[in-house]
């Protein structure tokens, strides 16, 4: 049993590595290209703390967030950038 289950985890983490590997490979040729990063718009919304654990929201207009044309979120090869895809579906960013 104990075999088997050192097995299994051995491919996942060979296909994990495998993934994030793959995921490298391409955003480093995309950023040579110079496609690898892009710019959403998104909404920013300023986050003030009140008394007793509460917040007070301001909304502070649009501004542009740079993204990563990659997989994998916030991780080495992007130097922590966010995917682009990431921002497209979260389009608010609070600052607190």
């Amino acid at each position: 049993m104990g075999r088997i289950v050192l097995r299994a985890f051995m491919w996942v983490l060979m296909v994990a590595a495998g993934i994030w590997a793959a995921d490298w490979l391409i955003w480093q040729g995309r950023a040579l290209a110079g496609a690898g990063y892009g710019s959403i718009s998104v909404d920013r919304i300023v986050v003030a703390p009140l008394k007793n654990n509460k917040e007070e929201y301001y909304p502070d207009g649009k501004i542009e967030i740079r993204c990563t044309r990659s997989l994998l979120p916030e991780g080495f090869p992007q130097q922590g950038g966010r995917p682009c895809w990431w921002v497209e579906r979260s389009p608010v960013d609070f600052e607190r």
